[in-house]
């Protein structure tokens, strides 16, 4: 039988490192019990087959012939065989959209046996002759007539792919084949399946649900958002031609966010986390480290210093009564005894640090660590005595995929953890973590494979999730082996201006203040304000 493993995304835990983006920091543990109570605390455990479930089979019917494969091979379209495809179904196939979709590997190892991987694939169609494939420009394009054919290049892998459509199982969904060669050799025949990620049919809000205020971030891909002192700062990553930085609004109306000012420094402008603590707003710099602003005047930061944090900087940052956690491939832990001269205590780092691993974000509970630990799984640690910091247990998936977020609250008189990864398949994992020596999964919230889930705040029975291409979901956990869903708010629109076929765009950050409202951070759409009721 096939073995699921693990993306080939995985393979890419430095770059990815840096890129996989944007973690709320939102200072306010969940409250000691989350009732109210719908759930007596037992349950059944799950099996975690990993973030991408396998279908068993390939996704379409269509073949392609790989004797005497050549250099040009993945650019020879005739050597698809798509007898067995729906023409008819194909040749009303809309000329332009943005497509998700999974990729299934049947790879043959030297022992005659078979491994079975899921890797993505990014399409934006325009027009009738214009696209990207994996963000690059197509090379050929041929989609009328019943034909579906795209081939591009992805030079930084030496990558060829030609992906031909099969069959249509709904009006946003195309199922079909892909050879992939590289460096000029034929590599391997796969199937997919890509959705229209913004014409799923589903309303664009449920449960209530409604934005009241919204506004464009004023620098690169809006992807974190903090709100403190009637102010919004929104946090940016560089996008294409434009430099990151920070976007601050007055959100004192919600209905009409006041854009106050924008700010990115010269070579230190790709930032993905923010946090505060009275009048010092704490920002992650990829590359560099932790900035410190003055925000005594909130509309005005003035910049205090730079912390730097190692070769890959700070991606997230967490402030939690008098301390600040600033997570890298280590995670660095200051006093903040004078807030706008943070004081390092400690540096954390975990085994599985230089072996995939790296502290892409943590929550804390409890005085326990819960981190987020990239390829090298979740782990919890007790850090209060922060002379003997001790590692407690680690959650592996089976797949050794990515861990992303969480949060962590009781439940049942249990402590839960919700968790979940980045790329397509990402969902919500929900962890008895009560004995961290031996944690169980007990639910599950799963969306569409074809799109990742991103960051995660609890509020007592309530989990709000941004979702990327799925925008903002709300679940009921208070049984927390059933999470449901509640209210949503698909913020992700193919004509916002700077989309891209990136499966790591729509709903980054959010955060609840305490205000009444929730903020949310859209990569293209900027700063969304909805009514927390």
């Amino acid at each position: 039988m096939p073995a699921t493993s693990r993306s080939l995304s995985s393979l890419l835990a430095p770059l990815l490192l840096l890129s996989l983006t944007g973690c709320d920091d939102d200072p306010k543990p969940s409250p000691p019990d989350a009732g109210p109570y719908v759930w007596d605390g037992t349950y059944t455990e799950m099996a975690d087959p990993g973030d991408w479930v396998d279908p068993g089979a390939p996704y379409a019917p269509c073949t392609f012939d790989s004797a005497n494969a050549g250099a040009t091979a993945c650019e020879e379209l005739s050597r698809f065989d798509v007898s067995r495809c729906d023409k008819e179904a194909l040749a009303a196939l809309p000329q332009e959209g943005i497509y998700q979709g999974i990729v299934r590997n049947e790879i043959v190892l030297r022992d005659g046996g078979v491994r079975v991987i899921s890797t993505d694939l990014t399409v934006h169609l325009q027009g009738e002759d214009a696209g990207t494939i994996f963000g690059q420009p197509l090379l050929q394009r041929d989609t009328q007539g019943g034909d579906f054919a795209l081939v591009g290049q992805l030079p930084v892998t030496s990558s060829t792919f030609a992906v031909v459509g099969c069959q249509r199982p709904a009006p946003h969904i195309i199922t079909g084949c892909m050879a992939t060669c590289r460096r000029g050799a034929f590599v391997r025949m796969s199937t997919f399946e890509a959705h229209r990620v913004a014409r799923s049919g589903e309303p664009e809000s449920s449960g209530g649900l409604t934005p009241l205020g919204e506004h464009r971030a004023a620098l690169g891909q809006a992807v974190d958002v903090h709100v403190t002192q009637g102010h919004a700062y929104v946090v940016s990553l560089r996008h294409r031609n434009q430099p990151g930085g920070l976007t601050v609004f007055d959100v004192s109306n919600p209905r009409a966010p006041l854009l106050k000012t924008s700010i990115s420094l010269e070579g230190n402008n790709d930032w993905n986390g923010v946090g505060s603590k009275g009048n010092a707003l704490y920002i992650a710099g990829n590359g560099t480290g932790t900035l410190v602003y003055d925000i005594s005047q909130p509309g005005n930061p003035v910049f205090i210093r730079l912390m730097p944090s190692g070769d890959y900087g700070t991606h997230t940052v967490l402030v939690d009564g008098n301390r600040l956690y600033t997570m890298g491939i280590t995670t660095h832990v200051y006093d903040l005894a004078d807030p706008l001269n943070p004081a390092l205590l400690t540096v954390i780092s975990l085994p599985e640090d230089a072996t995939g691993g790296g502290s892409h974000d943590a929550f804390l509970y409890e005085q326990r660590l819960y981190i987020s630990n990239s390829f090298g799984g979740y782990a919890v640690v007790d850090v209060s005595n922060l002379e003997e910091v001790r590692v407690l247990g680690r959650y592996l998936r089976p797949d050794q995929s990515f861990a992303h977020h969480s949060a962590v609250g009781t439940f049942g008189g249990k402590t839960i953890a919700f968790e979940g990864g980045e790329m397509s398949a990402s969902h919500v994992r929900v962890l008895d973590v009560t004995d961290p020596a031996h944690i169980v999964k007990i639910g599950e919230f799963r969306m569409r494979e074809v799109t990742s889930m991103h960051n995660l705040v609890l509020r007592g029975n309530l989990l709000y999730v941004a979702w990327y291409q799925e925008g903002v979901r709300v679940l009921d956990v208070s049984n927390p082996t059933q999470p449901r869903q509640v209210a949503h708010y698909q913020t992700y629109r193919e004509e916002d201006p700077g989309r891209g076929d990136s499966n790591l765009e729509g709903a980054f950050g959010l955060t609840l203040p305490g205000d009444g409202h929730l903020y949310v951070a859209d990569s293209s759409r900027g700063l969304l304000i909805f009514d927390e009721r």
